[in-house]
C-alpha cells in the first residue's frame, strides 16, 4: 500500500467511516493536534530519563492513537448497520485518568510545594515536556470546541486535561531529577 492517495489533493480528507472533511475542519485541527503531542512526547522519552517514565510516556502515546480515533469517526457513522461500534477499540478509561494522577502523586512526593509559578526552561529535557504540555492543552482546546458541536467520549476530555497536568508535574520532576534551575516568576512590582 502507498503512502501517498492523491485523495486529499483537493483540500479534503477522510474520517472513520469514509466521510469527506476539508482538512481545517476542527475535527482535523483536533486529532491532529493531539499526534502532534504524541510527536512530542516520543522527544520526551528518547531523551535521558527514567525507564520508569519512559515506560508511562509509551502508554500515554497508546491512549492518545485512542483518542484520535475517537476523534477521526464521524459520529454519524460511528453505529454500524450491524448496531456495532465502528470504532471497535478499548476506550479510554476512568483507569487510564486514575493512572496519570497516581504517577502525578508519585512524581509529587518528592518535590517542593509549588508557591509560584515557574519558567519553562532549565534543561532542554523539561523544556519539551512544557512544550508538551502546552501542546496538549491546545489539544483539549480544540477537542471542546469540537465535542460542544459534536459530543464524542468525555473521558477523552479528561484524560486530555489530567494529560496536561501531568506533564507539568513531569516537568517539575524532570527538573528535580537533572539537578536544574526552577526559575520562579516573580512579577516586578509597579
Amino acid at each position: 500500500m502507498k503512502v501517498y492517495t492523491k485523495t486529499g489533493d483537493s483540500g479534503t480528507t477522510a474520517l472513520f467511516g469514509g466521510t469527506r472533511v476539508p482538512k481545517h475542519h476542527i475535527r482535523i485541527d483536533s486529532y491532529g493536534t493531539v499526534d502532534e503531542l504524541n510527536s512530542f512526547l516520543g522527544l520526551i522519552r528518547d531523551q535521558d530519563i527514567q525507564q520508569e517514565y519512559k515506560d508511562t510516556i509509551i502508554k500515554i502515546q497508546s491512549d492518545l492513537f485512542t483518542i484520535g480515533a475517537i476523534l477521526a469517526t464521524d459520529p454519524e457513522k460511528a453505529t454500524l448497520k450491524s448496531g456495532k461500534e465502528r470504532l471497535n477499540i478499548e476506550k479510554i478509561s476512568a483507569d487510564d485518568i486514575t493512572l496519570l494522577e497516581q504517577e502525578m502523586d508519585k512524581m509529587e512526593a518528592s518535590l517542593s510545594p509549588m508557591t509560584h509559578f515557574v519558567l519553562p526552561g532549565g534543561h532542554q529535557t523539561v523544556s519539551f515536556c512544557h512544550i508538551a504540555r502546552c501542546v496538549c492543552r491546545r489539544a483539549e482546546r480544540l477537542a471542546t470546541a469540537l465535542n460542544e458541536l459534536e459530543p464524542f467520549e468525555p473521558n477523552a476530555l479528561k484524560y486530555l486535561n489530567r494529560l496536561s497536568d501531568y506533564l507539568f508535574v513531569l516537568a517539575r520532576k524532570l527538573t528535580h531529577d537533572l539537578q536544574a534551575d526552577e526559575i520562579k516568576w516573580i512579577p516586578s512590582k509597579k
